[in-house]
């Protein structure tokens, strides 16, 4: 459940950004830190090493307009797409809101993909969040590259169920990148109760139902149209 602060009449939602390594998860960081109003975000921080750009997390917070009469701030974060750094994964997830699934669309990715969907899974319940309740997005990144897989074949071969928001991209042009950002903005906005009946600080998430999964582990359940709020943030 996103954090309320009333007397600041503040609304902070928590993004984090998953998937496998180098498939695109900074790239598409980078890319909404370069292109939004200086006036409305943060500063990037970023740890890299050798191995990989992403060692622990990029952290974005970016003002928006309003929901309900609250200010609505998102936290958006990467998580490093290493094994080695499972540790680090399970910590940037904590208090998590939503989740953009970046996928690598290139066919030599593919098991790469579904390993880090079983590990999104596992650590999800870890910390006590239900997969199949948790707001998500789907982006096929890469797709400017040649001999990427289609996308019907990576939803096929992902388990990606009918009804989870979908977008192709590519972060290095920004082909898909905000157009990402403000879905899952929608999916986690129209989970969200009044906030002035909200309770101070972060509560537990009360989630009105479960789509079908798309995780290993999860039993598959029928789709909930859940109701969209009256008016959605304009992130232009």
């Amino acid at each position: 459940m996103p954090l309320v602060h009333h007397a600041h009449r503040d609304l902070q939602m928590k993004v984090v950004y998953y998937g496998p390594g180098l498939g695109g998860k900074t790239t598409n960081l980078e890319y909404i830190h370069a292109h939004t109003r200086p006036d409305r975000r943060g500063k990037l921080l970023a740890l890299e090493n050798e191995a990989e750009r992403t060692l622990f997390f990029d952290l974005l917070p970016m003002e928006l307009g309003e929901y309900r009469g609250y200010r609505v701030k998102l936290h958006l974060c990467t998580v490093p797409g290493q094994i080695a750094y499972d540790t680090t994964r399970q910590l940037v997830l904590r208090n998590v809101d939503g989740i953009v699934f970046v996928v690598d669309s290139q066919p030599t990715r593919l098991e790469a993909n579904y390993e880090s969907i079983r590990n999104l899974e596992s650590n999800l319940r870890l910390q006590g969040d239900d997969p199949d309740r948790m707001p998500l997005v789907v982006q096929y990144n890469k797709r400017d590259l040649a001999g990427v897989m289609g996308v019907e074949a990576l939803r096929e071969a992902l388990r990606v169920p009918a009804g989870v928001v979908e977008h192709q991209a590519s972060a290095m042009t920004g082909e898909g990148v905000f157009d990402t950002l403000k879905s899952i903005t929608r999916e986690m906005l129209r989970i969200t109760p009044d906030p002035a009946r909200m309770n101070e600080g972060r509560t537990a998430s009360i989630l009105p139902g479960r789509r079908p999964s798309m995780f290993p582990v999860g039993d598959k359940q029928v789709l909930v149209d859940l109701p969209r709020p009256s008016r959605v943030p304009d992130l232009d």
